[in-house]
């Protein structure tokens, strides 16, 4: 049953030759996400994932949590970066159920969600509000 309060999380862990391929695939060219040479030399000392690829993995927890329960699209959602995640972290997605409203015109409930992805130690790194519609079957 999906109600306010719901919560659910994923752990995923990062390797270097994944967030390369990520950032080039997507056409982030930034070197901070592909040049491990230039990586170092920065404040972040090594190569940091790009904001595509933590939003993309935020975003597939949510459609694969919510795809369980039917139909589901994603409407909105925002997001704000506030730590680099390294390109080898373990991070944590965590998703939170905030509210539930039936929407007669669309066809189905709609999801108003808060997430976050933390990084290994703890602080997080990206925080997220979304709105998902999940339709009536």
């Amino acid at each position: 049953m999906i109600q306010p309060g719901l919560r659910f999380h994923q752990f995923k862990k990062l390797n270097p030759s994944m967030v390369k391929r990520f950032a080039k695939a997507s056409g982030d060219l930034n070197p901070l996400h592909h040049d491990e040479v230039f990586a170092q030399q920065t404040p972040y000392k090594g190569l940091i994932t790009s904001g595509a690829q933590t939003t993309s993995l935020l975003l597939g927890t949510t459609a694969t949590k919510f795809s369980e329960y039917g139909p589901m699209v994603g409407l909105e959602f925002s997001f704000r970066f506030r730590k680099a995640i390294h390109a080898s972290e373990k991070i944590k997605i965590e998703m939170l159920v905030v509210n539930v409203t039936e929407n007669l015109k669309l066809g189905g409930r709609l999801i108003d969600l808060r997430g976050r992805i933390l990084k290994e130690n703890g602080q997080t790194a990206l925080g997220a509000k979304g709105l998902i519609l999940l339709k009536n079957t």
